[in-house]
């Protein structure tokens, strides 16, 4: 009986999470762009992609502009904040090579099916 409840708790918080995240792309949904999320409430997988790819690059843009204030002496940005800066940007980059890893496994491996 334990189990069957730890699970139901289990699925309660990933339905949660799931409204959570549609929520937050429909916010994050710029004026002009497509929405991410779809009139009927179905995720669009292209602007997802774009929006995580987009997310990824701003983190690096951010890091060398840290980086380079800091360098010029700039009183405003701190050593620990350029170096949290750098590390998020270098986690945000291998993120994104291991889930373009995983798709090209995918697609390979899809290929490689026999019909």
């Amino acid at each position: 009986m334990n189990e069957i409840s730890a699970v139901d708790g289990l699925l309660a918080q990933m339905r949660a999470m799931r409204s959570v995240a549609t929520a937050g792309l429909r916010e994050t949904a710029g004026v002009g762009q497509q929405s991410a999320v779809s009139q009927s409430g179905k995720v669009d997988f292209t602007n997802v992609l774009k929006s995580s790819l987009d997310s990824v690059a701003r983190a690096q843009e951010t890091s060398e502009s840290m980086q380079k204030a800091f360098v010029m002496g700039d009183d405003k940005v701190s050593l620990s904040d350029t170096m949290i800066a750098m590390q998020k940007a270098g986690i945000n980059f291998q993120a994104t090579v291991q889930v373009r890893n995983k798709f090209v496994q995918a697609y390979n491996d899809i290929m490689n099916m026999q019909v």
